[in-house]
């Protein structure tokens, strides 16, 4: 299977659980005080983070072949809060982008390329087959029907479990005891 044919997140996943174990991909130091970008409020609060980011952009430069650290440093800004200023995009931290990058090399699944004028990193062979042998370890979810209104809901639930209140069902027997003992009488 090919990076395309499988979910992104999932796959992200069990790369980052491969790329832990290998000894050239370690979170730095000072990756646990500082942010992902400026337009962030507070660092990352998950514990392997780093190695999630990594597999991500491990992930985009398979994808998009050529990449360097600006375009990548696009690809994960986001929009910063500026009090009453309206909003405002900014890119993301280049010192994470460059460092795990230079990680990517340093375990041989990248290289630097220089195309004429296109600069950048792209994956090698090594890079190509570490990919290709992530497999995705969590069992997919079932799909839900998406539902259109409350209603609709209301409905199949009904159709699926019939709902029998035990009072209504004991007022519908005593009911029927009673027509039984007592025959209708005719003026």
């Amino acid at each position: 299977m090919s990076i395309y044919d499988l979910p992104a997140q999932e796959f992200n996943d069990s790369l980052a659980e491969a790329l832990e174990k290998l000894p050239e991909f370690k979170m730095p130091e000072w990756a646990l005080f500082v942010k992902t970008g400026v337009s962030k409020i507070k660092p990352p609060t998950d514990n392997d983070w780093w190695y999630h980011r990594a597999a991500s952009i491990i992930r985009q430069v398979s994808i998009r072949g050529l990449v360097g650290v600006s375009r990548l440093r696009v690809r994960y800004g986001s929009k910063q809060n500026r009090g009453m200023k309206p909003e405002k995009f900014t890119k993301s931290s280049g010192k994470l982008i460059r460092t795990i990058l230079q990680q990517a090399e340093t375990a041989g699944f990248l290289e630097k390329v220089v195309d004429g004028k296109k600069r950048g990193r792209k994956l090698t062979e090594k890079g190509k087959q570490f990919l290709d042998s992530i497999k995705i370890t969590k069992p997919k979810k079932e799909k839900q029907e998406p539902i259109v209104n409350k209603e609709e809901q209301e409905v199949k639930e009904l159709k699926q479990e019939p709902i029998v209140n035990q009072e209504e069902q004991e007022n519908k027997q005593e009911i029927q005891e009673l027509n039984e003992q007592k025959p209708i009488e005719e003026k």
